[in-house]
């Protein structure tokens, strides 16, 4: 009976999670780009480090909303802009999977500031990467910014998590993948 329970649970989340999470939606690179543009300033009005931060970046790659649900198993996905002198220099899409003691529905942002050719140059040779693998990557969180010095900010790749809505609790393994792809016009 027990068993019978923890399947169906499992089947419900999972269920929950194909319908929770939007599918692919064919975003428009000015929806995009207006979406990315509209959670920087958020960012930047939130939270004075990531400004700092921006200022000293060669590029910024940012995902305004990213979709996370999973219950054991887990996925998350979303679209964002790569920010370069303040063009556009090309579009990516986040998507992960996970899995381990977790449960949840959240939505969020994140944005990536490049610090250097060589970190940026690895987004583009790879045609993506995957978090983790990425040379030098830092997550700053709001502690962060007591510790930045000009030192600390020449090198690497700065990420900033925020706007989370939602709630998403467990310990688990995931591996996140950016790759470049061409929106519609």
């Amino acid at each position: 009976m027990k068993t019978l329970q923890l399947s169906f649970i499992a089947a419900l989340a999972l269920v929950a999670t194909l319908l929770l999470i939007p599918q692919a939606k064919a975003e428009t690179a000015s929806e995009l780009r207006y979406q990315s543009e509209k959670a920087l300033h958020r960012l930047y009005r939130n939270n004075p480090g990531a400004r700092a931060i921006s200022e000293k970046s060669i590029a910024v790659l940012i995902f305004p909303t990213v979709y996370k649900a999973g219950f054991i198993g887990g996925a998350q996905t979303g679209n964002g802009v790569l920010f370069k002198d303040g063009h556009v220099a090309g579009y990516f899409n986040t998507s992960a999977v996970s899995y381990g003691l977790q449960a949840g529905i959240q939505k969020f942002s994140y944005a990536l500031f490049f610090m250097d050719e060589r970190s940026l140059h690895y987004l583009n040779k790879s045609g993506g990467f995957e978090l983790g693998g990425a040379p030098s990557l830092v997550v700053a969180d709001e502690g962060f910014t007591s510790s930045m010095s000009t030192t600390t900010m020449q090198k690497g790749i700065f990420a900033f998590f925020f706007g989370q809505k939602g709630l998403m609790a467990g310990l688990g393994v995931q591996g996140t993948k950016i790759t470049q792809f061409t929106p519609s016009e």
